[in-house]
């Protein structure tokens, strides 16, 4: 029998898209308050965390979904087919959104953020589905390494025909290199000579799901919920500071590449997280605290359950108002987002906060879509 639904993993997964809305549908790019952009290349900010958090709550979900099955006698490789066609349609979904709308196959990007979640889906399903504890904490530590010394260790050109080692620098490192050889001509066009979702880099962040796959085998786990809501602060933290000393001593803190010390250190602010809403959400002992939690936090609920469908529609609605241009007397097209946005732009407020009050509309357009999805019991799923 399948245990109950945990709603504060819906909620966490709904805060997470609520939050990647906030920071991906500014009003003006050039207006945007520091912790709503990406860092420049090594640091982090809140922004930062997004990324990291889906491919922790992939892991919670992937352990959660192979344990009941296997537990109600699916067979491993029946499992690891079911797995890896969810992961091609949501690679697929992914490349789709990129195409959009020219669809010119000679120069789309191939990665993409649906596309790492599917490559990372289908490489930690194996690891999942067929190691115990011990040989994945092998695996996370083989990918780890893999990476580093590719890295660290390994002379390349960059794209002016320059060999270096060990330069962590954009489109000088290993992993840009790769890109450049392996996926040229369909790389990130504002980089155009490396990818921040690119080959290499998919190695740590398969390290991401895998720690989320460990929380999710610790909610598995008999032990009553404070103590597994206090083992998260505990572990959370620890990985804080390990990513912190990592980010000294070793490789920095970079979401670009996705350096072991991002991997560890935003896994540790993702337990973090977490752990608040399982707390108030499913493991307080306070019945009257967790019905008020649960209104509180209904909207991030309405998004969690329809996570893939809102992300995949807010970019195509994104795109929509980017590439739509509409014919003005004056002999101007201006793009239907900066129609949308000059009435906005014009209120008295600074640039930064009419950048922000734009996509907070942004945002409950998406919660308007996702109550309505609600309220008609549309689930879509892959």
């Amino acid at each position: 029998m399948n245990r109950p639904r945990l709603l504060s993993l819906d909620a966490f997964r709904g805060f997470t898209i609520a939050s990647m809305f906030l920071v991906n549908n500014p009003g003006d790019w050039g207006h945007l308050y520091p912790p709503l952009e990406h860092a420049a290349w090594s640091g982090w900010t809140f922004t930062d965390c997004i990324f990291p958090y889906f491919l922790f709550i992939v892991g919670v979900s992937l352990h959660i979904s192979l344990h009941q099955k296997l537990m109600a006698g699916y067979a491993q490789l029946q499992l690891l087919r079911q797995t890896a066609k969810r992961a091609l349609w949501i690679f697929l979904i992914g490349l789709t959104l990129n195409l959009v709308p020219s669809f010119d196959f000679q120069s789309v990007r191939i990665p993409g953020v649906l596309q790492r979640i599917a490559l990372c889906t289908l490489l930690a399903a194996p690891i999942l589905i067929y190691c115990d504890w011990k040989w994945q904490a092998i695996w996370a530590g083989i990918l780890f390494t893999v990476y580093s010394i590719l890295m660290l260790a390994v002379s390349v050109p960059d794209v002016d025909g320059i060999w270096a080692r060990a330069a962590l620098e954009p489109g000088r490192d290993a992993g840009a290199w790769l890109d450049r050889l392996l996926l040229d001509g369909h790389l990130w066009k504002r980089a155009k000579t490396w990818d921040p979702e690119g080959v290499l880099s998919s190695l740590p962040a398969v390290c991401s799901v895998i720690f989320g796959a460990w929380a999710g085998r610790w909610l598995s786990s008999r032990q009553d919920a404070a103590t597994k809501t206090a083992w998260f602060f505990v572990e959370g933290m620890a990985c804080l500071a390990i990513g912190v000393v990592l980010d000294s001593l070793f490789m920095p803190i970079n979401k670009s590449l996705w350096t072991p010390s991002y991997s560890i250190f935003m896994t540790g602010w993702a337990l973090i997280s977490f752990a608040c809403f399982y707390w108030l959400l499913d493991g307080n002992p306070s019945a009257l605290l967790k019905k008020s939690m649960a209104k509180l936090c209904h909207p991030f609920v309405m998004y969690g359950m329809n996570a893939l469908f809102l992300f995949t529609l807010s970019g195509l609605i994104a795109k929509m108002l980017g590439f739509i241009h509409v014919d003005q007397a004056d002999g101007t097209k201006p793009s239907l987002q900066a129609l949308i946005y000059a009435p906005i732009k014009a209120l008295p407020m600074n640039a930064v906060n009419a950048s922000l009050l734009y996509a907070i509309l942004f945002n409950l357009l998406m919660l308007l879509i996702a109550w309505a999805m609600w309220k008609k019991r549309w689930f879509v799923k892959v």
